[in-house]
């Protein structure tokens, strides 16, 4: 025979069913596909778990969610003194994530404060190397270099740099003044270079022509006429020709037709 319980021990497991189900609500947790969960069982650690669901011992386990996404960071505006002695203020963006999980824990205490620094660091011992005209022409170059630099020295901690890009290169006015002054002057050596190069093939071609009139007279008779020829065609001008111009012509006419030319009586 059953005997019915009391009240009392009716609460009591209702008491040690809800303890149960909420330890058990403790114990399940969800790590979502760009996460992962590193356990520590006692100080020991045991792995990283996830995606999904993982068990962990409440009072026993304790755990850490790493994103394994791309985190990106603006490194500080860094006022650095280049190789040839000039003043620039650099911005730079550094792409990186983690694709050990266990190192980025274990190995370092905080992975994104080390790495932010990090990235300042290796800016500025970077672009110190370097001079002005190859920091305002070679960014795609000394971001590479950033990159591999960065990439070496974050790998013991599970972590891949992607990319460095320097998004902005500020100058001192009078620095900028300077260039401005050097790309005008540089400007004005090219005009001068091609008007004196127009100069020296117009005159070449010149010459040209003038061995060519001296082999050939009736050429230049010739350049004569038709030069005479244009300025009349501005019909506002007077033009003053002489006397023996017409018999020149008829000779020029008879030389190049062939006809000797005859004398006078």
């Amino acid at each position: 025979m059953i005997l019915p319980l009391p009240f009392e021990g009716l609460e009591l497991i209702i008491i040690i069913a809800l303890v149960l189900i909420g330890i058990l609500a403790s114990s399940i947790k969800i790590v979502k596909e760009y996460e992962r969960a590193v356990i520590f069982r006692l100080g020991r650690l045991i792995g990283a778990k996830g995606p999904g669901l993982f068990i962990r011992i409440p009072g026993v386990d304790t755990f850490k969610i790493i994103d394994l996404r791309v985190v990106t960071f603006d490194v500080p505006n860094q006022q650095i003194i280049t190789k040839d002695n000039i003043t620039v203020d650099v911005d730079a963006v550094v792409y990186y994530r983690v694709f050990e999980p266990v190192k980025a824990v274990v190995s370092v205490e905080n992975y994104i404060n080390a790495t932010n620094l990090l990235g300042q660091t290796a800016l500025r011992e970077t672009i110190g190397r370097v001079e002005l005209d190859d920091l305002l022409s070679k960014r795609e170059e000394l971001g590479k270099k950033l990159t591999d630099i960065l990439d070496i020295q974050t790998d013991p901690w599970g972590i891949k740099v992607t990319s460095v890009a320097i998004k902005d290169v500020s100058l001192p006015e009078a620095m900028q003044r300077a260039i401005a002054k050097q790309a005008e002057a540089e400007r004005e050596r090219r005009s001068r270079i091609i008007i004196a190069d127009g100069e020296f093939e117009a005159a070449t071609k010149m010459t040209e022509a003038a061995k060519m009139y001296e082999t050939n007279p009736v050429a230049i008779r010739l350049r004569e006429f038709q030069t005479l020829t244009e300025i009349a065609r501005e019909k506002n001008l007077v033009v003053v020709t002489p006397t023996t111009m017409g018999s020149d012509f008829a000779t020029l006419l008879g030389t190049i037709r062939g006809e000797t030319p005859r004398k006078k009586e």
